[in-house]
């Protein structure tokens, strides 16, 4: 049993090792901290070190924990929609039942859980976490975060379905039945399916040797960073400038060559301003101001502004709306995040090309693609493109590598995400993905 017990913490303290920040790994960690302490009876006196009377609160934690702590991993993992205050609200909701089952061991002489009362909201806890997990699997459109949401869906609901089976209903059928030597299958079963995809594909962000930081904490740092380096860049040009036009002024007007120096300070300090003004633009921090909005008209304003730059470089726009939805979405913040994936398919066809905009929604949620025909994205350079400051396309003037930043950080910002697929010399597709609870309603091809 200590082997149980072992593992499960094990896999708690790998998942608040490597993403402490992470709502999702907390949880996780909860319900596998609450879910091993069940084996700690295997270290109950005589054989133990773990005085006796102290059983009856090992399995008060492990039966109703449990429960609990899976059922808040499960809402918010699947992002289920909600303000803060009422997502709080409903945690402390939720955990009402484990302080009726404490007031209820606490009035029984010895301290025993009555498995009755603990299968009357044990059971619809893992029953409604299941049903969460499938749910958020059927919606989701994103490949990629499709992948990992079926490992998970894979690893908990057949695990979760056989401990309630077991325990929960074979306590309340046969109290004190040994059920452990059954339950450890599903246990064994959901560590072995974990740390397989862990090495393979990864799950809840955590890769075999923890190859690099999370993204989001990325993000959050660098957004710091240069928020601070921005400002003090900033005074240090302003001095810049201010000193060579008060040297310019003390100089007599027949110093030409003089003149000219300081005229070159003066404007590589306004394009260093300049380049500041914009790398603080695209990583300050932002609030969203999300209103009801329809994507093909805001496409349809961002096509005649761009329409310049298209021509220019003999790009060609196509826009197909499979679906004219109706979102809650900041409209600026999108026009730009979809304007620099314009930009960067411009950039990638330098002797012109096809881009192809694509509109689709269904109830799962919506999805905008823009695709290009350039010259694609190296396969080993795919998983770095969304990282601050990292460009394909080499030290291009004004490319700060900072565009998909941006994109990534709107997205998420918006409650959806971002996917990308590359082949080299056959173009790009980069596709964003807002969740269900984004579509106010979906309109027909039909409507103008």
């Amino acid at each position: 049993m200590m082997y149980y017990v072992v593992a499960l913490w094990s896999a708690a303290a790998v998942l608040l090792f490597n993403q402490p920040r992470s709502e999702v790994n907390r949880w996780a960690a909860f319900f596998l901290w609450s879910a091993g302490i069940g084996g700690l009876t295997d270290l109950l006196a005589p054989s133990g070190f773990i005085a006796a009377g102290y059983e009856p609160w090992i399995q008060f934690l492990n039966h109703t924990l449990t429960p609990y702590c899976v059922l808040i991993f499960c809402l918010v993992y699947t992002r289920t929609p909600g303000q803060r205050k009422r997502k709080r609200d409903f945690k402390i909701g939720l955990f009402l039942p484990v302080l009726a089952m404490l007031a209820q061991v606490l009035l029984t002489e010895d301290y025993r859980i009555h498995y009755g009362w603990l299968f009357v909201w044990t059971v619809p806890y893992y029953v409604a976490a299941c049903a969460l997990l499938i749910r958020a699997l059927s919606h989701e459109m994103n490949p990629q975060k499709r992948k990992s949401m079926w490992i998970t869906t894979w690893i908990m609901v057949p695990t979760l379905l056989g401990v309630m089976l077991l325990i929960n209903v074979g306590n309340l059928i046969s109290p004190g039945y040994d059920s452990f030597r059954y339950v450890s299958l599903f246990i064994l079963y959901s560590l072995g399916v974990a740390v397989i995809c862990t090495f393979v594909y990864g799950v809840l962000g955590v890769r075999l040797k923890f190859e690099r930081d999370p993204l989001d904490r990325t993000m959050q740092a660098v957004s710091s960073g240069t928020s601070m380096l921005n400002h003090t860049i900033k005074n240090e040009i302003g001095k810049i400038a201010m000193s060579a036009e008060n040297v310019k002024q003390l100089l007599p007007l027949d110093n030409g060559v003089a003149i000219e120096q300081l005229e070159v300070i003066a404007n590589s300090s306004d394009h260093l301003l300049a380049m500041v003004g914009r790398m603080q633009q695209q990583m300050k921090a932002f609030k969203l101001v999300e209103q009801p909005l329809r994507v093909d008209q805001l496409l349809a304003k961002l096509q005649l502004r761009e329409q310049d730059l298209l021509r220019r470089h003999g790009v060609e726009l196509k826009v197909i709306c499979r679906q004219r939805p109706w979102l809650l979405a900041d409209p600026v913040h999108l026009k730009e995040a979809i304007s620099n994936l314009m930009r960067n398919s411009v950039e990638a066809m330098p002797e012109g090309g096809l881009i192809t905009i694509t509109i689709t929604a269904d109830r799962k949620g919506a999805a905008i693609t823009v695709k290009d025909n350039g010259i694609g994205i190296p396969r080993a350079q795919q998983a770095l493109v969304f990282e601050p400051f990292y460009s394909t396309k080499g030290h291009k003037k004004d490319n700060f590598g900072l565009g998909l930043s941006y994109v990534y950080n709107v997205m998420k910002k918006s409650g959806g995400s971002v996917g990308l697929e590359s082949r080299e010399a056959v173009g790009t597709e980069i596709t964003l993905y807002f969740p269900r609870s984004k579509i106010i309603r979906l309109s027909g091809r039909e409507e103008a």
